[in-house]
């Protein structure tokens, strides 16, 4: 699977409001979103590192207690194991 196009992957709604395509490589997983503003995702935590790339709208961002705006053109990086939690502030990707 070198190629794909993330607009031909189904649709899923995992948490109201947002709305991914999925896809994943040996050792990675990638996740694209279309979120509704308002759109919440509760505090959680797993064993992988995670990152978040804005594409537009902004996000309100929390890592590990720190609460970072993130518009377009701005990426989060969250170590393995540690608590995040984002709400989008706006309609976002």
């Amino acid at each position: 699977m070198a190629f794909i196009d993330t607009r031909k992957l189904p649709e899923r709604e995992p948490k109201p409001g947002w709305h991914g395509r999925y896809f994943g490589s040996e050792s990675m997983t990638f996740a694209y979103y279309a979120i509704d503003g308002g759109a919440p995702l509760h505090e959680h935590s797993h064993a992988n590192e995670e990152v978040w790339n804005v594409l537009s709208g902004e996000l309100e961002i929390t890592i590990a207690g720190d609460t970072f705006r993130a518009g377009a053109g701005s990426a989060a990086v969250v170590p393995p194991n540690t608590a995040h939690s984002v709400r989008a502030l706006t309609a976002s990707t």
